[in-house]
């Protein structure tokens, strides 16, 4: 399997307001930025569909090192609270539904093609490709 890293951010200019994702894609010496926005959504809207376009320009199966600064994402993996709320028809308990759950079936789907790693890396700490990727995010919302 190719080995890849994947850097990935959500933005958003008010929450909810126009948001916008950037990820940054590295395999060997080659390097892909990515990024996209939408009008009205969330911050953490935003951080899943950066990992999902991320994961979704991968032509075959991968062994994937994902970075995000996302607690949300990284947790809700890592911990299984996604899985846990897929098998639970996307209820969180018994009187709350699981928010996002449109884009958590699409991420668990591609998390089965793939062999992935989740890395929480702190915001706005200068990391420099989680600086990029917040830069690609927040011109994404300027370019909307």
């Amino acid at each position: 399997m190719r080995k890849v890293e994947i850097y990935t951010d959500g933005a958003c200019s008010g929450n909810p307001g126009p948001g916008g994702w950037g990820a940054v894609l590295i395999y060997g010496s080659h390097r892909k930025e990515i990024s996209g926005g939408e009008a009205q959504t969330t911050n953490n809207r935003m951080e899943i569909m950066a990992v999902i376009r991320g994961l979704e320009m991968l032509k075959e199966p991968c062994e994937v090192a994902l970075f995000s600064d996302s607690r949300y994402v990284v947790d809700a993996i890592e911990k299984k609270w996604a899985v846990r709320w897929q098998q639970n028809n996307w209820m969180r308990n018994k009187k709350e539904p699981a928010l996002n759950a449109d884009l958590w079936e699409i991420m668990l789907a591609l998390l089965k093609k793939h062999r992935v790693t989740f890395h929480w890396v702190k915001g706005h700490a200068g990391h420099p490709e989680n600086e990029r990727c917040d830069e690609l995010a927040r011109t994404a919302i300027s370019a909307l």
